[in-house]
């Protein structure tokens, strides 16, 4: 139970669709005995819902970012609440809508989040007190308050909360132990922290908790459910930017600031984009000059890889002294295109 289409053609059943979809994301922490047959049991069912996305699946529960036809939400609603693993879960929908995913994936993991953490450095029974919208926006505006971005650093250079602690790591299992250096001298404040949908600060409140934090809070559904709650509720943002989102899109603008800057010119911008030479695919933030400088590249030697003829191409990936990549320059994940090339002497 897996897709075998290209993505041409996914690209094309998705241009003959003649409805709309609705993007969004749930998580829950829970026991799952059996996580390989649940996932076979979801790809048939979701599959069959016509939906789309991305699904993890491990033993401590399951997290989603899905992409659902819009006259089969009722239904995918009914499909969650007649299920013991997912009734009653929260549906976040996303802040703006765009063709989110091509396919629909279901893996099975070790963890719904990648944090390579051991288990008795956690326990998920005792985790950090979930704050409103409005909450959120009260408690950190006191003295004591300590705003921390449980994300990575692309996620944070387009869009955080004002103030806030930002780690410089680019994959998860960095994220806590860097986190928690950077928290040291701070075991006495308020910890206030907030990810993308929600999913992140359990576990890492949790982590964090074990630490020896006394105090430890998280914006309840994320920046997600904030950018929601604020529109709603007439509350002002304290976030500003875009929240990166790991779909299609690579963001959703909450507030109209532009915070983050082009990789190649310094320029203010804040479109995250994957390096346009497939070999590369390399994630940096470009602005509309520079997209057409580069051809929607990463450098001038990604734009000249990417311009040979397809067979040309295909023949010297063969080679991987001869294949043209940025990320290969670099043991990051993710690495800053802009130190890469020293693109901001």
């Amino acid at each position: 139970m897996f897709n075998k289409k290209s993505k041409f053609e996914l690209k094309k059943d998705l241009e003959k669709e003649s409805f709309q979809r609705i993007t969004c994301s749930f998580y829950r922490y829970c026991a799952i005995d059996h996580p390989e047959a649940l996932r076979n049991q979801l790809y048939q069912d979701l599959s069959n819902l016509k939906i789309l996305g991305r699904v993890y699946v491990a033993q401590e529960g399951i997290n989603a970012q899905i992409s659902v036809p819009d006259h089969k939400w009722d239904g995918f609603k009914d499909y969650t609440n007649a299920s013991s693993i997912l009734k009653g879960i929260k549906l976040k929908k996303a802040v703006q809508e765009g063709l989110s995913f091509l396919k629909l994936t279901i893996k099975v993991k070790e963890e719904i989040v990648a944090y390579n953490l051991p288990q008795d450095t956690y326990d998920m029974n005792k985790v950090g007190k979930h704050l409103s919208a409005k909450e959120f926006n009260a408690s950190i505006d006191q003295n004591d308050a300590v705003v921390v971005d449980i994300r990575n650093y692309y996620e944070s250079e387009v869009g955080k909360f004002e103030g806030a602690i930002t780690p410089d790591v680019d994959r998860s299992k960095e994220l806590l132990p860097e986190v928690a250096k950077l928290l040291a001298d701070k075991k006495d404040k308020k910890l206030h922290l907030y990810c993308t949908g929600g999913i992140r600060c359990e576990k890492a409140s949790s982590y964090l908790l074990k630490q020896g934090f006394k105090e430890v809070y998280q914006l309840d559904g994320g920046i997600v459910q904030y950018a929601h709650d604020i529109k709603k509720e007439n509350l002002p943002s304290k976030f500003i930017g875009k929240n990166f989102v790991f779909d299609n899109r690579l963001g959703e603008k909450v507030t109209d600031h532009v915070i983050g800057k082009c990789h190649q010119c310094r320029q203010k911008a804040d479109s995250h984009t994957n390096c346009a030479n497939d070999a590369c695919h390399i994630l940096f933030i470009q602005c509309e000059d520079c997209a057409n400088k580069y051809d929607k590249c990463c450098s001038d030697n990604c734009r000249d890889f990417a311009q040979l003829d397809m067979k040309t191409q295909k023949e010297l990936r063969k080679d991987v002294t001869k294949t043209v990549s940025s990320g290969k320059l670099s043991s990051k994940i993710k690495p800053k295109l802009y130190k890469l090339f020293n693109y901001w002497k």
